[in-house]
Protein backbone atom coordinates (compact mmCIF):
# COMPACT_ATOMS: atom_id res chain seq x y z
CA UNK A 1 0.00 0.00 0.00
CA UNK A 2 1.28 3.50 -0.78
CA UNK A 3 2.48 4.94 2.49
CA UNK A 4 1.09 8.26 1.12
CA UNK A 5 -2.32 7.42 0.56
CA UNK A 6 -2.42 6.63 4.63
CA UNK A 7 -1.30 9.39 6.05
CA UNK A 8 -3.40 11.50 7.38
CA UNK A 9 -3.48 14.93 6.29
CA UNK A 10 -2.69 17.62 8.57
CA UNK A 11 -5.39 19.76 10.54
CA UNK A 12 -5.06 23.52 10.44
CA UNK A 13 -5.87 24.69 13.80
CA UNK A 14 -8.85 26.72 13.95
CA UNK A 15 -6.93 29.97 15.25
CA UNK A 16 -4.96 29.99 12.22
CA UNK A 17 -7.94 29.45 9.78
CA UNK A 18 -9.84 32.30 11.83
CA UNK A 19 -6.58 34.30 11.97
CA UNK A 20 -6.24 33.92 7.85
CA UNK A 21 -9.58 33.91 6.75
CA UNK A 22 -10.28 37.68 8.34
CA UNK A 23 -6.91 38.97 7.35
CA UNK A 24 -8.82 41.09 4.87
CA UNK A 25 -11.03 42.61 6.72
CA UNK A 26 -8.28 42.83 9.83
CA UNK A 27 -6.13 44.83 7.78
CA UNK A 28 -9.19 47.35 6.08
CA UNK A 29 -10.36 48.09 9.72
CA UNK A 30 -6.55 48.62 10.61
CA UNK A 31 -5.98 50.65 7.23
CA UNK A 32 -8.60 53.03 8.07
CA UNK A 33 -8.65 56.65 6.98
CA UNK A 34 -9.67 57.76 10.51
CA UNK A 35 -6.97 55.24 12.15
CA UNK A 36 -4.34 56.33 10.18
CA UNK A 37 -4.95 59.57 10.33
CA UNK A 38 -4.87 59.54 14.43
CA UNK A 39 -1.92 57.47 14.82
CA UNK A 40 -0.76 60.01 12.24
CA UNK A 41 -0.86 63.21 14.06
CA UNK A 42 -3.44 64.54 11.78
CA UNK A 43 -6.19 64.78 13.95
CA UNK A 44 -6.85 66.50 17.83
CA UNK A 45 -7.26 64.58 20.66
CA UNK A 46 -11.17 65.32 20.79
CA UNK A 47 -10.86 62.93 17.81
CA UNK A 48 -9.26 60.84 19.94
CA UNK A 49 -11.70 61.19 23.22
CA UNK A 50 -14.51 60.22 20.54
CA UNK A 51 -12.89 56.92 19.31
CA UNK A 52 -12.69 56.12 23.17
CA UNK A 53 -16.12 56.92 23.97
CA UNK A 54 -17.36 54.32 21.19
CA UNK A 55 -15.04 51.78 22.52
CA UNK A 56 -16.93 52.51 25.44
CA UNK A 57 -20.19 50.96 24.20
CA UNK A 58 -18.29 48.34 22.07
CA UNK A 59 -16.92 47.03 25.66
CA UNK A 60 -19.78 47.50 27.66
CA UNK A 61 -21.37 45.08 25.32
CA UNK A 62 -18.76 42.54 25.62
CA UNK A 63 -18.53 42.50 28.92
CA UNK A 64 -22.29 43.08 30.45
CA UNK A 65 -22.56 39.48 29.38
CA UNK A 66 -19.42 37.59 31.26
CA UNK A 67 -21.42 36.87 34.12
CA UNK A 68 -24.07 35.38 32.08
CA UNK A 69 -21.17 33.24 29.96
CA UNK A 70 -19.05 32.15 32.53
CA UNK A 71 -20.18 28.79 33.11
CA UNK A 72 -21.21 28.14 29.05
CA UNK A 73 -19.01 25.17 27.83
CA UNK A 74 -18.28 27.47 24.25
CA UNK A 75 -17.74 31.24 25.81
CA UNK A 76 -17.12 30.30 28.99
CA UNK A 77 -13.18 29.59 28.85
CA UNK A 78 -12.27 32.90 27.20
CA UNK A 79 -14.23 34.76 29.78
CA UNK A 80 -11.04 36.01 31.99
CA UNK A 81 -11.20 38.94 34.51
CA UNK A 82 -7.93 40.13 33.95
CA UNK A 83 -8.89 40.92 29.96
CA UNK A 84 -11.54 43.47 31.51
CA UNK A 85 -11.38 46.84 29.94
CA UNK A 86 -14.81 48.53 30.70
CA UNK A 87 -13.29 50.09 34.29
CA UNK A 88 -9.97 51.47 32.48
CA UNK A 89 -11.78 52.77 29.10
CA UNK A 90 -14.12 55.04 31.87
CA UNK A 91 -11.06 55.94 33.47
CA UNK A 92 -9.61 57.39 30.36
CA UNK A 93 -13.10 58.93 29.54
CA UNK A 94 -12.33 60.66 33.39
CA UNK A 95 -9.32 61.56 32.61
CA UNK A 96 -10.12 62.88 28.40
CA UNK A 97 -13.72 64.68 29.67
CA UNK A 98 -13.43 65.32 33.35
CA UNK A 99 -16.02 63.42 36.19
CA UNK A 100 -19.16 64.89 33.66
CA UNK A 101 -17.83 62.71 30.79
CA UNK A 102 -20.99 60.77 30.23
CA UNK A 103 -23.16 63.85 30.15
CA UNK A 104 -24.90 63.49 26.53
CA UNK A 105 -23.21 60.32 25.84
CA UNK A 106 -24.36 58.50 22.86
CA UNK A 107 -22.67 56.17 20.35
CA UNK A 108 -22.92 56.72 16.63
CA UNK A 109 -25.34 54.63 14.68
CA UNK A 110 -23.05 52.40 13.54
CA UNK A 111 -21.18 51.90 16.91
CA UNK A 112 -24.73 50.98 18.30
CA UNK A 113 -24.98 48.40 16.00
CA UNK A 114 -22.29 46.72 16.70
CA UNK A 115 -22.97 46.69 20.27
CA UNK A 116 -26.03 45.15 19.41
CA UNK A 117 -24.53 42.56 17.65
CA UNK A 118 -22.35 41.73 20.56
CA UNK A 119 -25.59 41.55 22.78
CA UNK A 120 -27.21 39.55 20.35
CA UNK A 121 -24.54 37.12 20.30
CA UNK A 122 -24.08 37.32 23.64
CA UNK A 123 -27.66 36.04 24.27
CA UNK A 124 -28.68 33.61 21.62
CA UNK A 125 -25.42 32.23 19.80
CA UNK A 126 -22.01 32.15 22.67
CA UNK A 127 -19.87 30.83 19.79
CA UNK A 128 -20.39 33.74 17.69
CA UNK A 129 -19.67 35.93 20.90
CA UNK A 130 -16.15 34.22 20.97
CA UNK A 131 -16.01 35.77 17.24
CA UNK A 132 -16.38 39.16 18.89
CA UNK A 133 -14.21 38.53 22.05
CA UNK A 134 -11.43 37.53 19.96
CA UNK A 135 -11.36 40.50 17.60
CA UNK A 136 -11.54 42.95 20.41
CA UNK A 137 -9.29 41.42 23.01
CA UNK A 138 -6.37 39.36 21.21
CA UNK A 139 -6.41 42.89 18.86
CA UNK A 140 -5.78 44.97 22.38
CA UNK A 141 -2.55 42.68 23.10
CA UNK A 142 -1.43 42.99 19.94
CA UNK A 143 -1.76 46.56 17.77
CA UNK A 144 -3.38 48.07 20.61
CA UNK A 145 0.18 48.78 22.09
CA UNK A 146 0.83 50.62 18.87
CA UNK A 147 -1.93 52.90 19.44
CA UNK A 148 -0.72 53.41 22.78
CA UNK A 149 2.54 54.01 22.53
CA UNK A 150 1.43 56.40 19.63
CA UNK A 151 -1.09 58.19 21.82
CA UNK A 152 1.25 58.58 24.17
CA UNK A 153 3.97 60.73 22.12
CA UNK A 154 1.07 62.74 20.17
CA UNK A 155 -0.96 63.88 23.57
CA UNK A 156 1.33 63.56 25.75
CA UNK A 157 0.03 61.23 28.14
CA UNK A 158 1.92 59.23 30.90
CA UNK A 159 3.52 56.06 30.06
CA UNK A 160 0.76 53.51 30.53
CA UNK A 161 -0.94 56.30 32.81
CA UNK A 162 -4.50 58.14 32.45
CA UNK A 163 -5.48 58.26 29.26
CA UNK A 164 -4.35 55.25 27.45
CA UNK A 165 -4.82 53.09 30.48
CA UNK A 166 -7.33 50.40 28.33
CA UNK A 167 -4.17 49.23 26.64
CA UNK A 168 -3.08 48.20 29.70
CA UNK A 169 -3.26 44.58 30.76
CA UNK A 170 -1.67 45.34 34.52
CA UNK A 171 -3.13 41.63 35.26
CA UNK A 172 -1.55 39.95 32.66
CA UNK A 173 2.48 39.75 33.17
CA UNK A 174 3.09 37.84 29.93
CA UNK A 175 0.96 38.72 27.00
CA UNK A 176 2.87 36.67 24.46
CA UNK A 177 1.61 33.74 26.77
CA UNK A 178 -1.60 34.60 27.06
CA UNK A 179 -1.89 34.77 23.23
CA UNK A 180 -0.57 31.36 23.13
CA UNK A 181 -3.05 29.96 25.42
CA UNK A 182 -5.84 31.91 23.86
CA UNK A 183 -5.02 30.19 20.76
CA UNK A 184 -4.82 26.96 22.51
CA UNK A 185 -8.58 27.85 23.28
CA UNK A 186 -9.99 28.68 19.90
CA UNK A 187 -8.28 25.37 18.62
CA UNK A 188 -9.93 23.43 21.07
CA UNK A 189 -13.29 25.18 20.41
CA UNK A 190 -15.88 22.20 21.30
CA UNK A 191 -17.99 22.94 17.43
CA UNK A 192 -18.14 21.08 14.73
CA UNK A 193 -16.85 22.37 11.39
CA UNK A 194 -19.90 23.92 10.31
CA UNK A 195 -20.46 25.64 13.52
CA UNK A 196 -16.11 26.73 13.04
CA UNK A 197 -17.05 28.12 9.46
CA UNK A 198 -20.23 30.30 11.11
CA UNK A 199 -18.16 31.69 13.53
CA UNK A 200 -15.25 32.56 10.87
CA UNK A 201 -18.10 34.54 9.17
CA UNK A 202 -18.98 36.27 12.44
CA UNK A 203 -15.18 37.04 12.83
CA UNK A 204 -15.42 38.86 9.62
CA UNK A 205 -18.42 40.72 10.23
CA UNK A 206 -17.01 42.48 13.55
CA UNK A 207 -14.01 43.81 11.18
CA UNK A 208 -16.77 44.72 9.33
CA UNK A 209 -18.80 46.44 12.02
CA UNK A 210 -15.14 48.51 13.43
CA UNK A 211 -15.04 49.37 9.88
CA UNK A 212 -17.87 50.86 9.74
CA UNK A 213 -17.43 53.27 13.08
CA UNK A 214 -14.07 54.16 11.93
CA UNK A 215 -15.71 55.32 8.57
CA UNK A 216 -18.30 57.35 10.56
CA UNK A 217 -15.50 59.00 13.33
CA UNK A 218 -14.20 59.87 9.87
CA UNK A 219 -16.96 61.98 8.39
CA UNK A 220 -17.12 63.46 12.08
CA UNK A 221 -13.59 64.50 12.00
CA UNK A 222 -11.61 64.79 8.24
CA UNK A 223 -8.11 64.97 7.97
CA UNK A 224 -6.68 68.53 9.22
CA UNK A 225 -4.96 70.39 6.37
Amino acid sequence: MDAAATTPTPVTPFSTVIRTASQQQHTEAENSSFMSDMLGGRLGITAYRRYTEQLWFVYRALESATGSLAEDPVAGPFIRPELARTPELERDLAHLGGAGWRDGLAPLPATAAYAARIAECARDWPAGYVAHHYTRYLGDLSGGQVIRGTAEKTWGFGHKGDGVRFYVFEGIANPAAFKRRYRELLDALPVDDLEKQRVVEECRRAFAYNTAVFQELERRFPRSA
